[in-house]
């Protein structure tokens, strides 16, 4: 890894770089069920509640929180494998509680959406590893039990580990699981979508009738993966489909977001790395016949500190550094990238290396940005205090210049909120950010009415008409 890092041209490319418009910033609030998500060392803090996330009120408490601040969301992340990249093996996860032990995201969104109204919940769940008969089934169920305040962050999974778990060697190619997760969305458009007619339920008590036969209709998928004759055993959801999140950043990653993604979650260090890639996904939909702005919401990942003064973040910001697990930070970035980073010197530079895990996360700090380099330490300690997205730290009235910032010179829709103590990251950001953001006109008073989608985008509870998925709409 010693030497200059891979450089890519950037002199053809082409995006608007200022968005003079004002518009309302949303927060999702990124977590996943686990002890640590991305500050590893962080839960022994005194009071830090992290520790207590296998208890239900963990997760109630943190919905009502976030609801009384009108985030708009809970983003949960997930992954089905352990990070045993650096140093061979999954020790060093282990002893730092690096995304591990790690629960099922999906079991925490019937308890946190009964204690809300307004709360909508994104869940990470890969479809490399689940057949999408079964998985349209849950999807469906939650959007029922939450009345359509359900989101799916599609992802592919990049962890040899995951898939040795599951019988295989590893895992398939970094484009091969896009292959595969077209077809998978295309079972899932059909399950979703077609398989049930409107109006196919009548709960008809005279005749005795709850469903009308004609109207249900097997979706006979006989595909490159998939094999599904029957038809979907679920009746229609609020939405039928989910809202649909992805979070791929490379081209094969862009494509597919360009095709299927309504919500797309980026990361990156810099307002110049994030920029160009919002622009790029916004163009991949504009050229597949998408309208890029208005059908796509995009969600950059950042972590914020904020007090009531100078003197008061510093000494946050100090604690957090003192209590920051290099070790801990250096399993995930290692699991992100898929390269041992035990194996490198800390003052060696990160060069773009093309690798079947996340290649995103490697290139945030290599080829990304050709006017700055990282070295192994830093890019290790950058991550440890909220993973690959930005630190922003301060008062409210600076915190929200920052991020207003980021929103004008990006064309961001808002930000995927990470946090480093829980849950007083998000009080903190209830308490005092929020209000400085509302008193500037910038972040809603109230909730909109209507299913997730609804209140995302303006419009009506199912898949835009310009959205693949809606062609296979029986209407």
């Amino acid at each position: 890894m010693h030497g200059t890092p891979s450089r890519i041209d950037f002199q053809s490319f082409q995006f608007q770089a200022c968005y003079a418009v004002k518009k309302p910033i949303r927060f999702n609030a990124f977590l996943m069920n686990c002890v640590t998500h991305l500050a590893p060392g962080q839960w022994l803090a005194e009071g830090d509640r992290a520790p207590d996330y296998l208890a239900p009120s963990y997760w109630t408490d943190l919905a009502r929180l976030l609801e009384r601040g009108r985030f708009d969301a809970v983003f949960l992340g997930d992954v089905l494998g352990v990070y045993d990249v650096y140093d061979g093996g999954p020790d060093a996860a282990l002893r730092q509680a690096a995304q591990v032990p790690m629960n099922d995201p999906l079991a925490v969104i019937p308890l946190m959406s009964q204690v809300t109204a307004h709360l909508c919940f994104g869940v990470t769940c890969s479809l490399s590893y689940e057949h999408p008969y079964t998985f349209s089934r849950r999807m469906s169920t939650l959007d029922h039990l939450t009345h359509g305040r359900i989101g799916w962050n599609i992802v592919t999974s990049y962890l040899d580990s995951a898939a040795r778990n599951i019988g295989l060697d590893r895992q398939l190619s970094h484009d091969q699981r896009y292959d595969l997760a077209d077809e998978y969305m295309e079972v899932c458009y059909k399950l979703w979508e077609g398989s049930w007619e409107d109006g196919a339920v009548v709960k008809d008590r005279v005749k005795g009738v709850y469903t009308d036969p004609s109207k249900v209709h097997p979706i006979a998928h006989e595909g490159t993966y998939y094999k599904v004759p029957g038809f979907h055993m679920c009746e229609p959801s609020p939405q039928r489909t989910p809202v649909l999140f992805q979070a791929g950043s490379s081209g094969r990653g862009k494509q597919f977001a360009g095709t299927h993604a309504e919500c797309v979650f980026v990361a990156g260090p810099t307002r110049k790395i994030v920029a160009r890639t919002v622009a790029d996904i916004r163009a991949q939909a504009s050229s597949l016949g998408r309208d890029g702005t208005a059908s796509l919401a995009i969600f950059a990942m950042m972590t914020v500190v904020v007090g009531r003064s100078d003197e008061e973040v510093q000494q946050k910001l100090a604690a957090y550094r003192a209590r920051a697990s290099y070790e801990g930070a250096a399993a995930l970035l290692s699991g992100w990238t898929g390269i041992d980073l035990a194996q490198y010197a800390p003052d060696d530079t990160l060069s773009y290396v093309d690798t079947d895990a996340g290649r995103s996360a490697l290139a945030s700090f290599s080829s990304a940005d050709p006017e700055r380099t990282w070295t192994v330490k830093e890019a290790i300690e950058y991550v440890s205090l909220g993973g690959r997205g930005p630190l922003v730290a301060g008062t409210p009235e600076r915190v929200a210049d920052e991020l207003e910032a980021w929103i004008t010179e990006t064309g961001l829709d808002g930000f995927n909120l990470t946090y480093l103590s829980a849950h007083q990251t998000f009080a903190d950001i209830v308490e005092l950010l929020v209000p400085e953001l509302q008193r500037r006109g910038l972040y809603r008073e109230q909730y909109e009415a209507g299913t997730y989608r609804e209140k995302l985008f303006a419009a009506g509870p199912r898949l835009s008409a310009d959205h693949p998925g809606a062609g296979y709409a029986k209407r």
